[in-house]
Parts: C-alpha cells; sequence; structure tokens
C-alpha cells in the first residue's frame, strides 16, 4: 500500500515527487512511457516566463509569478541549468502598443521587473530586430531551462530518496474503495490512500476513470525550427511578439546550448498522439516570425520538432481534489504558462491540499540524500578532464562528435538512479545525436553501449517508446519520426 500515487512523469509530476521525497511517506509514481518528461516536457520552448502575460485571478498568474521566482534557487538546489537570459516584447503598430501598455502596466502590479525601450534601444539590444519594431518592453526575469535535465534531476533525486518509478505503467483503470484506491496499470495492480493526477494531455481522461467531470483538455500542437549553433547567435534575448487570443505567438529562444528556437504556432488537433511536423505550419511559423526578427538563417536548420499542449476548455490550470473522490487531486491543464509555474505549482499542491488534509504531517526526513551532478567533459579543464580519463577511460572515448559526447558520459546516464534504457533516453539525458550530424555518426555506438550495459543484443534495444528493439521499428517503417 502506497500513501500517494503520482499519475504521470513530466515537470510537474516530477516535482511533486520531489517535494513528496523530504516526507516519510511511501510514494510511487506512475508513468506510460519507457521515460520520464516525454510528452510536453520534451517539446516546448523551455522559457521560465516572467508573469506578465497571463489574466489577472487565475492560478496561471498566482503561480507563473511565484514559480519564476523560485527557480534559481531550486536549479542550484537540484542541480540543472537555468539561465536568465531576459525577453522582449516587441510591438510593430500603433495596435500592438496598446496592448504592449497593457503588459507593461500588468509586470508592475505585479513587481514583475519591467522597462520600456525605444526601438532604437531595443535595436541596440538585439541587432536582428524586425524593422517593423517600433516599441518593445523588457522582462530581465524571463529564463530558460533544459526542461529534460530539470524533470530528470528532479525525479533522480526522488528516487535516491525512496520514491519508486515505475515506467511503462500505463493507467488503465481506477477503482475507489472504501479508504484508497486500486490502480490496474498495463503490468500490475497496486493500492494507493491518495491519488495525484498529474498525466498531463490525459489528465482529464484519468479522472474520468473515477467518474470525473472537470475540465476537458483539447490538444494544440505547436511546431518548431533547431537552428545549429552559430559563432554570432541570432538572438540573445527571447523575442516575444505581442500576445493574441491563440496565445504568446511565434518566438525567438536562446536555448541553453546555444541553439536558437523559432517556434511555435498554435494549432488545434484531436489527436493527442498527433506530434508530427507539417509542411504548412513550418511555413506558417517561418512566415510569423519574420515580422519580429530579421536575417534568420533557415540554411542552419538542424531539426524540426513538434509538441503538444494541454489545453483545458476553462483556460486556467486545474488544481483541486475531485469532488466524486475524497483524496483524488487533481493537477492538469498545464498549458503555458506551465513549465515556469511547475515549483510553485508543486507547492500550492502541499500547502493548500495535503497539508491541510493531514498528509504532510509526517515528520521530514533527517537524513535527505541530495545527487551529484554528472560530469560532463567538456565542461572540465584540461587538467581535470586528465585525470578523469586517467581514472575511468571510458570517459577518453569520445562517441558524438558534434557535441562532444564520450562513452563514460553515456555509461553514467544509464547506470544514474531512474537511469536511461533507451536511445532516446540517452539523446535527452546526455545529448548525442543533439548535434549537426543529428546522430548520423554516433547513434550506432549508443546503441552497442546500451546493448552492453543491459546485456541484450544490440537489435533489441528500444529507441524511444514502441514495444521491442529498434530492428522491430525498422522493420515497421523507420526510425526518421522516432
Amino acid at each position: 500500500m502506497f500513501d500517494i500515487a503520482i499519475i504521470g512523469a513530466g515537470i510537474i509530476g516530477s516535482f511533486i515527487a520531489h517535494d513528496l521525497s523530504k516526507y516519510d511517506l511511501k510514494v510511487v509514481v506512475l508513468e506510460k512511457n519507457a521515460d520520464i518528461a516525454s510528452e510536453t516536457t520534451m517539446a516546448n520552448s523551455a522559457i521560465i516566463h516572467s508573469g506578465h502575460d497571463p489574466k489577472e485571478g487565475t492560478l496561471k498568474a498566482l503561480l507563473n509569478v511565484k514559480g519564476n521566482r523560485m527557480y534559481e534557487a531550486v536549479a542550484k538546489e537540484v542541480g540543472f541549468t537555468f539561465h536568465k537570459t531576459s525577453a522582449l516584447v516587441v510591438a510593430t503598430s500603433k495596435e500592438e502598443e496598446v496592448i504592449l501598455e497593457e503588459l507593461f502596466l500588468r509586470a508592475v502590479s505585479r513587481d514583475i521587473p519591467v522597462s520600456y525601450l525605444t526601438a532604437k534601444e531595443a535595436f541596440a539590444k538585439e541587432k536582428n530586430l524586425s524593422d517593423q519594431v517600433t516599441k518593445a518592453i523588457e522582462l530581465p526575469s524571463t529564463g530558460i531551462i533544459y526542461p529534460w535535465e530539470a524533470a530528470f534531476a528532479l525525479m533522480e533525486e526522488a528516487v535516491m530518496n525512496g520514491v519508486v518509478l515505475k515506467r511503462n505503467s500505463q493507467v488503465i483503470a481506477i477503482e475507489q474503495q472504501d479508504d484508497s484506491f486500486r490502480i490496474q496499470t498495463s503490468h500490475e495492480k497496486l493500492e494507493a490512500l491518495h491519488i495525484i493526477n498529474a498525466a498531463g494531455i490525459y489528465g482529464d481522461q484519468i479522472y474520468q476513470m473515477i467518474g470525473g467531470k472537470g475540465p476537458l483538455i483539447t490538444p494544440r500542437r505547436g511546431e518548431y525550427y533547431v537552428l545549429d549553433r552559430q559563432k554570432d547567435p541570432l538572438v540573445s534575448h527571447i523575442i516575444y511578439p505581442v500576445p493574441s487570443a491563440l496565445g504568446k505567438g511565434v518566438l525567438a529562444v536562446p536555448t541553453t546550448h546555444n541553439n536558437i528556437l523559432i517556434g511555435p504556432n498554435s494549432e488545434i488537433i484531436d489527436d493527442k498522439e498527433a506530434n508530427n511536423n507539417t509542411k504548412e505550419a513550418l511555413e506558417t511559423v517561418k512566415q510569423q516570425i519574420q515580422k519580429t526578427v530579421k536575417n534568420i538563417p533557415m540554411d542552419k536548420v538542424i531539426r524540426i520538432f513538434a509538441g503538444i499542449r494541454a489545453t483545458g476548455n476553462e483556460g486556467d490550470f486545474y488544481i483541486k481534489e475531485a469532488k466524486e473522490a475524497e483524496n483524488f487531486i487533481n493537477v492538469f491543464c498545464i498549458d503555458s504558462p506551465g513549465l515556469a509555474s511547475a515549483p510553485a505549482i508543486s507547492e500550492y499542491v502541499m500547502e493548500t491540499i495535503l497539508s491541510p488534509k493531514g498528509i504532510l504531517d509526517h515528520k521530514k526526513k533527517n537524513r535527505y540524500l541530495h545527487r551529484k551532478r554528472p560530469v560532463v567533459m567538456k565542461e572540465l579543464s584540461l587538467e581535470d578532464k586528465q585525470q578523469m580519463i586517467k581514472d575511468h577511460p571510458a570517459y577518453g572515448r569520445m562517441i558524438c562528435r558534434c557535441e562532444e559526447i564520450t562513452e563514460g558520459e553515456i555509461q553514467e546516464a544509464i547506470r544514474r538512479p531512474a537511469g536511461a534504457t533507451t536511445v532516446k533516453g540517452i539523446k535527452m539525458r546526455v545529448r548525442p545525436g543533439m548535434g549537426r550530424c543529428q546522430g548520423g555518426f554516433c547513434e550506432p555506438l549508443v546503441v552497442d553501449i546500451l546493448a552492453k550495459e543491459q546485456h541484450i543484443e544490440p537489435w533489441q534495444v528500444a529507441f524511444g517508446d514502441e514495444e521491442g528493439g529498434m530492428l522491430q521499428k525498422t522493420l515497421k517503417g523507420g526510425l526518421a519520426d522516432a
């Protein structure tokens, strides 16, 4: 019997698991995919928004501002990357300047650092702004993270402190009992006194398993281009257009690894699994970004991708205990600014739902284990690299030339708590295949390492969430869309 079962291991489920791991509780995390952070957390803009955009009086407004202020300390504590890049919201007409004024006043009212820039001042900060730009506001508290790194760090530390992570465990049915829940997954049955539904795009369907009637999730697809690293980056700030009813618009976003993201569009779709790219949407992204940014080197695009946002039909995050079942806690409809709000969402669940119910009356653990950040060879000094290779020769064997990833780093990513079991899992953790050649050189080598570490044959190694290994997927249609 578990005290709490968390359904879903995206950034929200990972934050909640991490925070609960500090208490003397039996916690299990159920994730339907082969790895955590494989849905919305995997494919988004990676921005820690300042909190200037959400409507007043919403949970989005409250938790975005709070989450933004929490991230730097959490990143330092747990050990993941957080950079304050600042952001410019740019207007290109008198009509947009009116909206810009509203955003400025909203930021001021929320005590968010903000300043006005003339077009000349904005161009001095970003030479590749479109010639259409007439005015801007700057939001210096805006930042970026590497979402996968954050989720892995949080979950790894949670597992180190007793949280049970069950991957490939899709929840099929939930039966409400007198004082607990019986959960049927794709592999087993288990019981929990409380459920936290953090199932992302499937949150409404999980809620319906107990007869719940709440918000419905509409999948909203956004598509992106990824630009290769350049000596002179296109932008150094996040560049927002003035927002519309469809969202924050098409952005130019520097990443923690010095690429540039261009996107997303915003398209309502019917299929929650349709995270494919389309020619029409990518053309829309290309056209819309030119309104705010010029000189975009489209010949430097190294990848395209798409992500699906869990947009609720009530316009806000849905975080509350179910009226149909005591101790069933919903945390879904977490679309933008969900990533920026994530640490505050977890804190909100703890303080407003779990604590009043007495769940956190359990003492905090006297001994709490903190993770050690993984070795990143290209960040070490020459002297430290030489010593590492002397002590562990695998760190001297280069596997990914584009990203400078060694065999030792890949082995470590497999062996750590909640470690990688798939090619995609390795790619998300230590980045082989993320560079210019997109895995053309290193992917077979990664397969060999995974096979050796898991004591299986190379053809049995899984790429991502497919059943069986890469060979089976190849026979079914190839790896191009994986």
